[in-house]
């Protein structure tokens, strides 16, 4: 059996690959025997020597031939789909992604939001139709913006927005925790601010309580000139509900870099709207995004010789 310390599961993510995952490891870690694993076979050899394993899933049977298996470290920033029950039988720790997303995904809700107060998704249909014409346009500057979610993607969206002159609003489970937004609720609050939201911005995990929170109620209680962007998950928006809304000009536009179903079929009605922004779940992908998977990992190898807590544990 071969021995190494750590084991790149061959899994590309946002179109990256693995190999490129397993080249910058290698170079950060010098010191660490770091081995790409895709076939059956090296599934068999190299997992049971394993100290780190690196990817975003895994089986239960896996874990528990991975005898020496000390973390698994998750590309995802959510871990709810990994078999939790079998790490924790076999005293494997578990991190995850998070903060490797912020920068990126906060820029993608940036220009979503600010394309939509200039007018750019106009002027781009009027572009590429050869027309000059002239067409009113609004300001991000005095707005309110809704963050629900204060992660470390709902907190670099909030950074981002600070210099524009926006009021900044953020909902979390527990407001009591604070943080960076002018105002912070709780998540029960967020029908009352509502009305007074201009963007809507989705950033939170899916979960039983915000599984289709925003749905028809939540959609007439924002102003019709509003905007909803979701780099979240499709399923905290109500597709039909939103397919009504922008139908009958009930709102803005929207930005859905996420999607309920996912991928979004061809003929579905939201490709239909010219005021509807749709991207391929993209709001994660940077070209950094190996780079800042490494550093985890590279904190988290000295963090296990000193016993010390790992960065970025999951809960």
């Amino acid at each position: 059996m071969t021995s190494i310390d750590i084991a790149v599961l061959d899994q590309t993510i946002h179109g990256m690959s693995a190999r490129e995952y397993r080249d910058t490891l290698d170079g950060r870690l010098s010191s660490q025997t770091v081995k790409l694993v895709a076939t059956p076979g090296e599934y068999d050899e190299l997992l049971p020597s394993a100290r780190i394993i690196t990817g975003f899933e895994i089986d239960a049977e896996a874990v528990d031939r991975a005898t020496n298996l000390e973390l698994f470290a998750c590309t995802f920033a959510g871990t709810d789909h990994l078999p939790l029950s079998a790490f924790e039988a076999n005293d494997v720790q578990v991190t995850n992604a998070s903060g490797v997303h912020g920068p990126n995904a906060a820029e993608q809700v940036l220009a979503s939001v600010l394309s939509f107060a200039r007018g750019l998704d106009h002027g781009w249909a009027q572009s590429q139709a050869g027309t000059w014409s002239h067409y009113q346009t609004d300001e991000l500057y005095g707005s309110t913006v809704t963050v629900v979610g204060m992660g470390s993607i709902g907190g670099a969206i909030i950074d981002r927005l600070a210099p524009f002159g926006v009021e900044t609003i953020g909902v979390r489970n527990s407001p009591s925790k604070g943080g960076n937004a002018d105002t912070v609720v709780g998540i029960e609050e967020l029908p009352e601010i509502l009305p007074r939201t201009d963007y809507l911005v989705l950033a939170c995990p899916l979960t039983e309580e915000t599984a289709q929170l925003v749905d028809t109620a939540a959609l007439e209680r924002l102003p019709p000139d509003s905007v909803v962007v979701n780099i979240a998950r499709g399923q905290v928006v109500d597709t039909d509900a939103l397919h009504a809304a922008l139908q009958t000009n009930e709102l803005r536009g929207a930005a859905l870099d996420v999607t309920d179903p996912e991928p979004l079929p061809d003929d579905h009605p939201l490709w239909s709207h010219n005021n509807c922004l749709i991207t391929p779940h993209n709001a994660g992908h940077t070209p950094r995004y190996w780079n800042r998977m490494a550093d985890i990992i590279a904190e988290n190898v000295d963090r296990l010789e000193t016993d010390e807590p790992l960065r970025n544990q999951a809960k």
